[in-house]
């Protein structure tokens, strides 16, 4: 299994042992992290510090579309959570992401599914960032528990870190992976706040109810 170096940093501050910025250089700071972390987890090769399936993020995201899953939703994300917190699983079984190809596994964010689960809630069909309006299918309370749920079950199966560079929505992976997205603003909002917050303050607010559940 092959890891760009982008995921190797990624993977490093995810563990504790933090590289610098997350982007894509191989300087002496990355360097430092993965002598630490190699020698911390025992392991002789970088490959190592990875799960052996090669999945090693779960990105959130909204379908943006109604309630109820169509098949296009389905091509697009490994697994959906339905109005009721029910997760729905996609076309493609989250291993697929490992040696990720079009047509083959999920196609969910650009430039960055290799080895990344995509989760999606269903909703957010018609909703507007600026002004704020929620739509008529706005995310409920029981898909926000039912994301919460799938991230934290994929964290124990795959030994994926809670943490910003590892569990993440589509709208930090730019400012936290530096790959560039088109204007994301999924997942700034959920149920109990009055309008979208900073990506990063709001997904850090998701990954303390992951690690509620850990």
């Amino acid at each position: 299994m092959k890891f760009t170096t982008r995921d190797l940093q990624a993977r490093l501050a995810a563990l504790g042992f933090h590289p610098g910025p997350i982007d894509g250089l191989h300087g002496a700071r990355t360097n430092a992290a993965l002598n630490d972390a190699m020698a911390d987890r025992v392991v002789m090769r970088p490959e190592a510090l990875f799960h052996s399936s090669g999945l090693h993020r779960i990105h959130w995201h909204w379908t943006g579309g109604a309630y109820g899953e169509i098949q296009l939703e389905l091509d697009h994300y490994n697994a959906l959570i339905d109005q009721d917190g029910t997760e729905v699983a996609g076309t493609f079984p989250t291993e697929a992401q490992a040696r990720y190809h079009p047509g083959l596994a999920a196609s969910h964010t650009l430039n960055a599914n290799t080895g990344a689960i995509g989760l999606a809630v269903d909703c957010m069909a018609g909703a507007c960032e600026r002004p704020f309006r929620a739509g008529r299918y706005p995310m409920t309370r029981a898909q926000l528990d039912g994301l919460v749920r799938a991230t934290a079950r994929l964290c124990r199966q795959y030994d994926i870190p809670v943490s910003r560079w590892s569990t993440l929505s589509h709208a930090e992976i730019q400012p936290t992976l530096g790959i560039p997205q088109r204007a994301k603003w999924d997942i700034c909002w959920f149920p109990g706040m009055d309008r979208p917050g900073d990506p990063v303050e709001v997904g850090d607010r998701i990954r303390a109810m992951v690690r509620g559940l850990l």
